[in-house]
């Protein structure tokens, strides 16, 4: 593990907020127990954060700010350190995610990224057995960040319905979830259709795959497979998605029907059953 008279602060966007943590506490002459005590929380976690061994949040990052008036500065970095925590070869496509205009994307077997809640991320997340799920929790929240910008991407998400029945961490979860899902209804820039079991046959049955167009630079078209991730700007794929996608919109619920769809999930799937002492005896 890293040791702090040897963290070299061009090694990783984690090294340099552990390095540049130390030199800020440092600058205001307090020792790790102090800022922990004023930031509440431990010195051995201020430690832990300084040489690499644990990975800050944002909520730390803005509190460690404000108590050493730094302008920002950690509030900034961590955006930075929460993107170096993405797997290697998911960062380009979240490079990419993050300058988009507009994303197109259909999902057959879990709700997309930038709409899940955290509950719902890690029981994703964990099927892939991560040393470092938290880590990865966290920075697929990051990426959610790009909703709340002043012009974030326009977005359509078309999910099928097979998503909504999932019970992907429970009960309870999907229920967060799929309120979350609905928080989106009136959204001026995300829009979520549902494709019922109804359309039968679709012009999407080999997987989800993701578009982004951008005010400069090519379209892109992504996908995934077990392992990995896939990119490509080639023409023809561009245009095969785009058709694809198209299809699949039209043969999708509305917003306001889609909504309505997932609403009668929620309740009828997720909803509060009452307890069997509880039932009307006939």
């Amino acid at each position: 593990m890293a040791n702090i008279h040897t963290l070299d602060p061009n090694a990783s966007p984690l090294d340099y907020y552990g390095w540049e943590l130390r030199r800020q506490r440092e600058a205001a002459g307090l020792k790790q127990t102090q800022l922990g005590d004023i930031i509440f929380c431990t010195g051995s976690l201020i430690g832990q954060i300084e040489t690499t061994k644990k990975v800050p949040t944002r909520d730390f990052s803005e509190r460690v700010d404000a108590a050493l008036n730094t302008g920002g500065v950690f509030s900034r970095l961590i955006g930075l350190v929460l993107h170096s925590q993405l797997p290697a070869w998911f960062q380009p496509y979240a490079e990419m995610e993050a300058k988009a205009a507009y994303i197109s994307t259909f999902q057959s077997q879990v709700v997309y990224g930038l709409l899940q809640t955290q509950e719902y991320a890690r029981a994703v997340l964990a099927t892939g057995m991560p040393d470092d799920l938290e880590n990865q929790v966290a920075a697929r929240i990051e990426r959610q960040r790009i909703l709340e910008r002043e012009r974030p991407p326009l977005a359509w998400a078309v999910i099928d319905e097979a998503v909504l029945h999932r019970p992907i961490g429970g009960n309870e979860v999907m229920r967060r979830q799929l309120l979350r899902l609905l928080e989106f209804v009136d959204h001026r820039w995300m829009r979520i259709r549902v494709l019922p079991f109804a359309a039968g046959e679709h012009a999407s049955l080999d997987g989800a795959f993701t578009t982004m167009r951008f005010n400069s630079d090519p379209d892109i078209v992504y996908t995934e497979d077990i392992v990995s991730g896939h990119m490509t700007a080639s023409p023809d794929t561009v245009r095969e998605a785009a058709l694809r996608y198209a299809h699949l919109r039209a043969a999708a619920l509305s917003v306001e029907e889609s909504a309505a769809l997932i609403t009668r999930v929620m309740e009828e799937r997720y909803g509060d059953r009452p307890r069997p002492e509880e039932r009307a005896v006939a």
